[in-house]
């Protein structure tokens, strides 16, 4: 899995990107769940790829709700 690109994301509507936060999250589990089984995950950077993938839709995610709740707040005079 590649690094996704702030960019990119932003271009995404909000449904593919939850959908794109739980499959990746999915993934991570399934990382995880080798790893802690004692095997050697195929590819050790894939979980750091993923963990950013992660975030990075969250705070997208989170931008647009924070600019929703500013437009919908009225300025103070």
């Amino acid at each position: 899995m590649t690094l996704l690109r702030m960019k990119d994301l932003r271009s995404l509507s909000d449904e593919d990107l939850r959908r794109r936060i739980a499959d990746a999250e999915n993934d991570l589990l399934r990382e995880r769940g080798i790893a802690a089984m004692g095997g050697a995950p195929p590819s050790p950077g894939r979980m750091r790829a993923l963990r950013t993938n992660v975030a990075r839709s969250l705070t997208v995610l989170r931008e647009r709700e924070l600019a929703s709740e500013r437009a919908a707040t009225p300025a103070h005079a």
